[in-house]
Parts: structure tokens; C-alpha cells; sequence
């Protein structure tokens, strides 16, 4: 009677358990659909967003191939691309944000915190003004060109991943100390600039403008191919971070507990800055400089639905691809037919956004 009596309190404490899960789980789940129908709905009106007017049921015949010649070229070569980049590069840049916060140990840690950006932008310039790739159009629109896009991104790449390389390097000479790797990235983000600097003191006044104009960031930069490349590196790191979910859970709570529970932290971490400044220096050398996308995502989701890396990978991937696409149109559509820089409208929003989370997240302290 009383092993019955017994038995039957634990399966209401298994059933209790279960109702808790689902409602633990419930909302997050929720979170994820209501980003993807918000994705597919921005992707929808950034397609239809331009100065050649398609209604849905064109793009629609266009994208099963029955559209004009015109709209064919609109969809294919010039919108979908674009809007692919956006959902790419938004999800890869907000899931570097979001392992490199954790494996710092730092909310404020994003690719920029460790130069990775300012390296990028090094190789553009580099390319630009000593190999010559940048020139200048003899019309007054649209007159400062890239005449070799991937000079400048082979070089913006190389210089972006060598930084990568010194910062990691430094940070195993002091047994990979959070405090060394941010350190670091300032002193390598430094020292790039005043290099970048330097060139641009010395170069012509179009190579300047060129160089300039490459760090804006801009999404139709690339083409089915970079689309594919893109596509293929932030795909791999995801699924490659989605495997390491439990070990970034056990370092949410200190290095001597995820110690405790067989974590190797050093080498973990290691891998996780490694394939986080990959997907970053794959997309900022192909689309230039974007900013605040891996700082503000990862804390946005982090604030709704907490910390737990089964859920924060994927959801910020998601809320990283809303805040592009968001910036993207508005980058299109805010003074069109002039297309002004994505990565300034993406500080823009950023910016007060970041004040806020910062501002409330000392409140609730």
C-alpha cells in the first residue's frame, strides 16, 4: 500500500515536472516562430522594396520563373541576393556576438571588441590604395567604384583572420583569460587603425574615397557565389556551436564549475572565439563593416528568454536576421533611389538600443 502510495506521489512530481518544462520551453518556442513569420514577412517586403514597383503575384511568378526579362533581373540578380546576404550575415554576425559574450564572459563583447573589424578594414585599404584596387567613375553618380572587389576581399580576410590569430595566440600565453583577450583586441583594433590611417594619409584623394566607402558596408556587394560561401561558414559554425550548447551553459556559471563538470575551458573557449571570428571575417570581408548586429542581438534575446545556449544560439541567429533586414530596407526605402550604408543605420539603431539594455540592465542590478 504505502510503495503504491509512494509511486503515485512520484509520477504527480514527474507529471508537475513535465508541465513546468513545457511552460519553460513553451515560450521560447513561441519567440522562435513569432522571428521566423517576422523574417519571412520582412524578406517579402524587402523583395518588393525598390524603384521598380513588383506586386506580390509578379515576384511570386518571377521566382517560379514565368516573370518578365525585367523582373527576372529585379528578383534574381539584384533583391533575392541581397535579402539572402541579409539573412545570412545577420544570423552569423548576432551567434559570434552571442558565444563570444560567453566565452569572455563579457555582455559587451562583440567582433569590433576584438578588432576583427578594424583588421578588416586594414585589408580593404591596403587593397585599395596599394594594389589599386579602387578607381573612379567619370559620371557624378555612384562615381567612386571597387574596380577589384576580390583583391579587397582576399586581402580584408587575410588581415582580418592574422589578427585573429595574434589575439588567440596572446591569450594562450596567459592561460586564455578573458581579461588578456579583450585586452588584446583593443591593442590589435589599435594598432590596425593607426595603420589604416597611415595609408590613407599617403593615398590619392579617389583611393581614399573608395576606401571609405568600403567600410560603409553594403549588402549588394555580393553575388550567388559570396551568397553560397556565406551560407556554407555560418551553416557549419552553427551546428558546430549547437554542439557545444551544454558546454557554454556549464561556463555560464563560472570557470570552476564547468571545470567541475568536465568542461575543458580553455579548449573550448579557444574553439569557439576560433569560429567566431571565421564567420566574421567571412562576412565583414565580403560586405564591409557592419556594426552592433553581434552586440545588440544576443541581448535582446538573452533579456527574453534567458540564458540557456540550447535556445540563445539559435533565437539570436533569428533576431540577428530581423535587425538586418529592418536595417537593410530602411537603408533602401529612407531617401530611395539613393541606397545609403546598411552599417550606418545599423548603429543608428543600435546605438540607443545598446544605451538602453545598458541603462536597464544596471537598474535590475
Amino acid at each position: 500500500m504505502r510503495s503504491e502510495i509512494k509511486i503515485k506521489e512520484n509520477l504527480k512530481e514527474n507529471l508537475e515536472g513535465i508541465k513546468v518544462y513545457k511552460k519553460y520551453t513553451g515560450k521560447k518556442l513561441r519567440i522562435a516562430l513569432l522571428l521566423i513569420v517576422i523574417i519571412l514577412l520582412l524578406s517579402i517586403i524587402a523583395i518588393n522594396a525598390g524603384s521598380t514597383s513588383l506586386k506580390p503575384h509578379q515576384i511570386l511568378m518571377t521566382i517560379l520563373g514565368q516573370g518578365t526579362d525585367v523582373s527576372q533581373v529585379v528578383i534574381w540578380r539584384i533583391r533575392l541576393p541581397r535579402v539572402l546576404v541579409a539573412i545570412i550575415a545577420g544570423a552569423g554576425l548576432s551567434v559570434a556576438g552571442c558565444v563570444m559574450q560567453n566565452n569572455l564572459r563579457n555582455p559587451l563583447a562583440s567582433p569590433s571588441t576584438l578588432g576583427i573589424s578594424s583588421a578588416s578594414a586594414f585589408g580593404a585599404n591596403l587593397a585599395i590604395v596599394v594594389f589599386g584596387a579602387g578607381n573612379i567613375r567619370s559620371t557624378s553618380a555612384d562615381a567612386v567604384i571597387i574596380n577589384n572587389p576580390y583583391i579587397v576581399t582576399i586581402s580584408a580576410f587575410i588581415c582580418s583572420m592574422a589578427a585573429t590569430m595574434i589575439i588567440l595566440f596572446l591569450a594562450t600565453l596567459q592561460g586564455f583569460l578573458p581579461e588578456c583577450i579583450i585586452l588584446a583586441g583593443v591593442a590589435i583594433g589599435s594598432l590596425f587603425s593607426a595603420a589604416t590611417t597611415l595609408i590613407q594619409y599617403f593615398a590619392q584623394d579617389v583611393q581614399v574615397a573608395a576606401a571609405i566607402f568600403w567600410t560603409f558596408g553594403d549588402l549588394g556587394r555580393a553575388s550567388w557565389r559570396e551568397v553560397m560561401i556565406m551560407a556554407i561558414v555560418t551553416t557549419l559554425s552553427i551546428i558546430y556551436f549547437m554542439f557545444r550548447r551544454w558546454d557554454y551553459n556549464a561556463m555560464d556559471s563560472g570557470e570552476e564549475v564547468a571545470k567541475s563538470l568536465g568542461v575543458k575551458v580553455e579548449r573550448v573557449g579557444f574553439g569557439g572565439m576560433l569560429v567566431s571570428s571565421l564567420i566574421t571575417s567571412v562576412i565583414v570581408s565580403f560586405l564591409g563593416v557592419i556594426g552592433f548586429i553581434g552586440l545588440i542581438g544576443p541581448q535582446i534575446v538573452r533579456r527574453l528568454i534567458g540564458g540557456d545556449h540550447r535556445f540563445l544560439i539559435p533565437i539570436s541567429a533569428l533576431m540577428g536576421t530581423v535587425l538586418l533586414l529592418i536595417s537593410d530596407t530602411i537603408a533602401r526605402t529612407l531617401v530611395a533611389p539613393i541606397i545609403l550604408p546598411v552599417g550606418a543605420i545599423t548603429s543608428f539603431l543600435g546605438a540607443p538600443l545598446f544605451f538602453y539594455l545598458l541603462l536597464r540592465g544596471y537598474k535590475t542590478k
